[in-house]
């Protein structure tokens, strides 16, 4: 016989699809969060900025950590979110939370991540830096369209891989902490959120490039507030696309 109480399914990460309108319900709810605590928020940014800019200037491994920490640190973002939108109070120490909280699997989608990084990082170098070795040393007008057709090549083939991984870590640090889901399992309920709504990630993409033109105008210090509406837009539309089933 089962013994009560029966505890619940563990969630499979079923999404819906949602009208692209919502993104700007998104962007609305990431600033209301936002303006709750103005000051806490960008203290809490510039800390993120502080930590991820200083181990980007360490050659190779610098780079290669900021990708392995991304969703400890994006896992620390979304609880704030969370805390603001419940009306609890926020600390700095928030944004650490994905040291504390699910660790195991946030630095196993973390490890992923990295991993896929820098398997497209290889791809591109091999090869754009062939094609351009190649056409430098043909020494001629021909030699200098094969080095930026190569160039070209590479930047493009980057961004088509991608694409596709950008879609599976969306949402998979909010589906590790908030659901418990296992790293392999959230990227893909993340991948397929994200195929499944792509029209509206399409309009979303396009409105945060034009935010982040005008962030980078005053020195960049538009940064300090798009970064914390940004992650209270992540947070509204992850339980847009997944809670609000």
């Amino acid at each position: 016989m089962e013994q009560f109480p029966i505890p619940a399914p563990a969630f499979n990460g079923h999404s819906r699809t949602i009208a692209a309108g919502n993104v700007f319900e998104w962007l609305k709810q990431g600033w209301a969060l936002f303006i709750v605590n103005p000051g806490l928020w960008v203290a809490l940014t510039i800390v993120l900025l502080v930590v991820t800019i200083g181990l980007s200037i360490v050659p190779l491994f610098g780079v290669l950590a900021v990708h392995l920490l991304t969703p400890l640190f994006a896992a620390g973002l979304l609880l704030a979110c969370r805390k603001a939108a419940n009306g609890e109070t926020l600390e700095i120490a928030d944004l650490f939370a994905g040291f504390k909280q699910n660790t195991g699997n946030l630095v196993m989608l973390g490890v992923l991540y990295m991993a896929a990084m820098l398997a497209i990082l290889v791809v591109a170098f091999v090869l754009g830096g062939g094609s351009l070795a190649g056409g430098f040393m043909m020494g001629n007008p021909a030699g200098l369209g094969l080095a930026f057709g190569g160039m070209l090549m590479a930047t493009l083939l980057s961004l088509a891989l991608s694409l596709p991984l950008f879609m599976a870590i969306w949402f998979a640090p909010a589906l590790v902490l908030f659901n418990n889901m296992p790293p392999v399992d959230a990227l893909k309920a993340s991948f397929n959120a994200c195929l499944k709504n792509l029209l509206a990630f399409f309009v979303y993409g396009l409105i945060v490039m034009v935010l982040a033109f005008f962030a980078a105008l005053p020195a960049g210090l538009g940064f300090l507030v798009l970064i914390p509406v940004l992650s209270g837009s992540v947070y509204a539309a992850y339980r847009d696309i997944f809670v609000a089933n």
